[in-house]
Order: C-alpha cells, then sequence, then structure tokens
C-alpha cells in the first residue's frame, strides 16, 4: 500500500482512493482484499473523506490517433505560439475552429471517447511541443459518464492544471465547461457540479480562466435543443458548434 498526499493519494492493487475536502464517496469497482478494507476503515475512522476508482487507466488505446498527431507535426509542424484545443470528441469533431476564430493559430489536438486524465498524460507529445499561448481543455464528460463522480473529475484537472504548468509556465489554460446532452441528460447535474468546481477554483487565480457553456443547449423547455445536435444525441451539429464558438471567442486574446 503507499500513500501519497496532494489533497493525498493512495493507491493499492484493487482501487485507487483521492481524498477530497470533505464528503465521502466510494465505488468499489473490483473485488477488494481484506488488507484494503482495513485500511479504509481505519482511514473513515480518522474522518478522511476518499473517493475510489479503478487504478488502471488504458492510456494505450490512444496511441494510434497520439501517433498520428506526431506525424503530420513532421509533415507541416504548426508555428510555436498558437491556441491548443485539447479535450475529448466535442474538440475532435470541431471541424471549423480556424474559420470560427480567423486570424489566430488554432491547433486541435481532440480524441474522442478521452478523459480529463488522458489529456493529462499525453500533454509532452500534443501540447507541450507547440509551445502555444493558451491551452483549451473541454473534457470532463466522459469521466462522469465512466460513473466518477465530479470531485474525482476536479482532482483530474487539477493534476492537468499543474502538468501543463510545469511545462508551459506561460501558457493560459482555460477549461470550456461542460454542458448537457439529450442522451446524457441523466447526468447533467454532475457536470453542473464539475463546472461549479472548477469555476470556483479558477476565480482570481492568474492564468486559468473559465468560459460558460453549461446554458448553451437549452430551450424554453429547460432542456437540451434537438437542432443543436447530430443523430446520436451526444455531439453537436454546426449550429451547435456555433453557439461554442461564440462563448470560446472572447477568451481568445490578441
Amino acid at each position: 500500500m503507499q500513500l501519497e498526499n496532494e489533497l493525498g493519494k493512495k493507491t493499492c492493487n484493487e482501487i485507487h482512493c483521492t481524498f477530497v475536502p470533505s464528503g465521502l464517496s466510494v465505488r468499489f469497482v473490483s473485488p477488494v482484499s481484506p488488507r484494503f478494507l482495513l485500511t479504509f476503515l481505519l482511514l473513515q475512522s480518522l474522518g478522511l473523506p476518499v473517493i475510489c476508482a479503478e487504478s488502471e487507466h488504458n492510456f494505450a488505446k490512444w496511441e494510434k490517433e497520439i501517433a498520428t498527431y506526431e506525424q503530420m507535426d513532421k509533415t507541416n509542424p504548426p508555428p510555436k505560439g498558437g491556441l491548443v484545443f485539447i479535450g475529448s470528441s466535442t474538440v475532435r469533431l470541431w471541424k471549423s475552429p480556424s474559420q470560427d476564430f480567423p486570424g489566430h493559430n488554432v491547433i486541435n489536438r481532440g480524441f474522442g471517447g478521452s478523459e480529463i486524465m488522458d489529456a493529462t498524460h499525453f500533454a509532452n507529445r500534443v501540447i507541450f511541443p507547440y509551445e502555444p499561448r493558451a491551452v483549451f481543455l473541454r473534457a470532463g464528460g466522459n469521466d462522469i459518464h465512466a460513473g466518477k463522480p465530479a470531485q474525482e473529475v476536479f482532482e483530474n484537472y487539477k493534476k492537468f492544471v499543474s502538468t501543463v504548468r510545469a511545462g508551459l509556465p506561460k501558457a493560459e489554460i482555460v477549461f470550456i465547461s461542460q454542458s448537457p446532452a439529450i442522451s446524457r441528460w441523466s447526468e447533467a447535474e454532475e457536470n453542473k457540479a464539475l463546472n461549479q468546481l472548477v469555476e470556483g477554483y479558477v476565480e482570481g487565480e492568474p492564468g486559468l480562466k473559465y468560459i460558460e457553456t453549461y446554458d448553451i443547449v437549452f430551450g424554453a423547455d429547460g432542456r437540451p435543443r434537438p437542432e443543436l445536435f447530430i443523430a446520436d444525441k451526444l455531439h453537436f451539429n454546426e449550429a451547435g458548434y456555433k453557439l461554442l464558438a461564440e462563448r470560446v471567442r472572447p477568451f481568445l486574446g490578441k
């Protein structure tokens, strides 16, 4: 058993645990050893809140996409000092950022289905080489869809920030918030909770920004509008991306 402390992190063979400032949320996702249960009960008796999730994460499944980006960079290296957009399918499927943001060097490095920890893991390959002046992250929805509570996803966001700041101390880090999708409407409140955690964290924090997009999808009935999504009711269509671009545009800088 290994203990680390950030707000704390405990890793065992079966489960990965992250201590959080308040509340106790535990997800046992695999058979748990007696040793782990004894340790968990001890931590609980000491009043240490903990979130538990799977310790294994398959980064290798993105290797093909990351390698493709690296090959593109060798053939046509992006100029330094641009804007990197990274995250899950909302970023990957955004086909018009160059048209949406003329006059800006936009580098799209999204990979669909990814979580925040994936962006952190591959930062040295698809963020740092470009030496961008700003990094725009749109991720977290897949984390929540995988069953992670907002607090745990927020901890992963902070790790992303720490990683990017270590490699690019002068770059701005901009979080594009989550917005509900029709097909994942049951996750809307957890998405909102993540947004609120990030928004509170970046307030007054130099180099960090937050873009509110939660409300852009809603119709008069308070539900996501079908006309903003493609057939899967998850991803934006052209109209949806137009609204997203309008929210992002004021944060691009000069």
